[in-house]
């Protein structure tokens, strides 16, 4: 039976949308999947209803959700590794095809948004064949095909189900031009994409209310794998030393190279100057992006990364790398940098010149958050889903 509240919204042009994803917070890392979680909060406040389905394989600890941000946690069969990658979304559709059917007798669901081709995109396909509903797929990574992530048969078997995902969708939402260019390189013109940008909620990401001049610090947010770059960072930081004596390094983020890195810091003599902060919870990376002097992440490989959007909005000068998703936001020199994939010398000279000048610093950091007040915030990016939504039901 649909609620009285349900009802009105309905009246009102309300939708309601059933949204399947890998990536939402859990009580211990609220900052995953946030870029999920929080448009979904802004969409409420434009009238579009979300019943949220948050998934993992068997395999992970069993997750439980914050109070902010409430979803069911389902778990599904899935065989470790990429091998497992091709067949788990239609695990996940027998996990998950008798509760949507529950919430079905209960309302209709108008669409279904699913976050990533798989499992997600081909657990929504097979529902739309099932239930006929109809289903959208959000790409948020350059392995668009997940054959970068999987190689050898099981990687084509991937590259073959993505592309009827893709081809039965009602839209595939890109988050940049760099990754729709990647979608339909794999899969020819004729398939109906649109481009949405992460938003940023400017009410949390504000710049601080007073400096602190006399602290140098370079940030950097981000898993610690090859293609983030933190090795550059550190030799970069290593190059400014001798006329910086004052500057560090903070890295919020885990993963497998912490150790290769910490290595690093000590080869390089800057072992003291590199702070290693780990998984942090969202309002500690807040507080970093307020406190530091620049940001910069010199990922080779990425599809737009939120966390320079978030430095951004808290007028900081952010740096990335030229050719990746976030040169469609970064205007060089003008609200942030961009230098070449592994190019510690290119970093080293950015940072010179940004440290040396703080009046060059505080004009850029101020046009780095008008940019992003001016197309990147939460809200926009909501009323760009809210329109996609509504062509995608018609």
């Amino acid at each position: 039976m649909v609620s009285a509240k349900g009802r009105a919204e309905d009246a009102a042009g309300g939708l309601h949308v059933l949204t399947v994803t890998p990536f939402y917070p859990f009580e211990g890392d609220d900052a995953n999947g946030c870029f999920v979680a929080e448009p979904i909060d802004a969409l409420g406040k434009l009238g579009i209803r979300n019943t949220v389905i948050a998934v993992q394989p068997f395999y992970r600890s069993r997750r439980a959700s914050v109070s902010s941000y409430p979803c069911e946690w389902c778990q599904y069969f899935s065989l470790p590794g990429g091998a497992g990658l091709p067949v788990a979304g239609a695990f996940l559709f027998a996990r998950i095809v008798g509760r949507v059917r529950e919430l079905l007798r209960t309302e209709p669901i108008d669409l279904i948004h699913a976050h990533g081709p798989l499992p997600c995109g081909h657990a929504a396909m097979l529902l739309s064949r099932e239930l006929g509903l109809r289903y959208v797929v959000s790409v948020h990574g350059l392995d668009a095909f997940s054959t970068a992530q999987v190689s050898g048969r099981a990687g084509e078997w991937c590259r073959r189900v993505s592309r009827r995902i893709y081809a039965g969708s009602r839209r595939v939402i890109c988050i940049s031009e760099h990754v729709r260019e990647a979608v339909l390189e794999g899969l020819g013109r004729n398939c109906r994409t649109s481009v949405v940008y992460n938003g940023v909620d400017v009410e949390r990401f504000t710049p601080a209310l007073e400096s602190t001049p006399s602290l140098l610090t370079i940030l950097s947010v981000g898993n610690l794998i090859p293609t983030k770059g933190h090795e550059y960072l550190i030799r970069a930081l290593a190059a400014l030393v001798p006329e910086f004596p004052a500057l560090e390094l903070q890295i919020i983020g885990e993963g497998a190279l912490r150790e290769r890195l910490q290595s690093c810091t000590e080869k390089l003599g800057v072992a003291g100057r590199v702070h290693f902060c780990g998984r942090q919870s969202r309002a500690q990376v807040v507080d970093a992006m307020r406190r530091c002097t620049v940001f910069a992440l010199p990922s080779s490989y990425e599809g737009l990364g939120c966390v320079y959007l978030e430095a951004m909005a808290c007028a900081k000068p952010a740096i990335g790398c030229r050719g990746q998703g976030i040169a469609e936001v970064i205007q060089q020199g003008k609200n942030g940098f961009l230098v070449g994939p592994e190019n510690e010398e290119e970093l080293a000279l950015a940072f010179a010149m940004l440290l040396r000048e703080p009046e060059r610093r505080r004009n850029v950091g101020a046009t780095a958050r008008e940019t992003i007040l001016d197309g990147f915030m939460l809200q926009q990016q909501a009323e760009n889903l809210e329109r996609i939504y509504r062509e995608s039901v018609a």
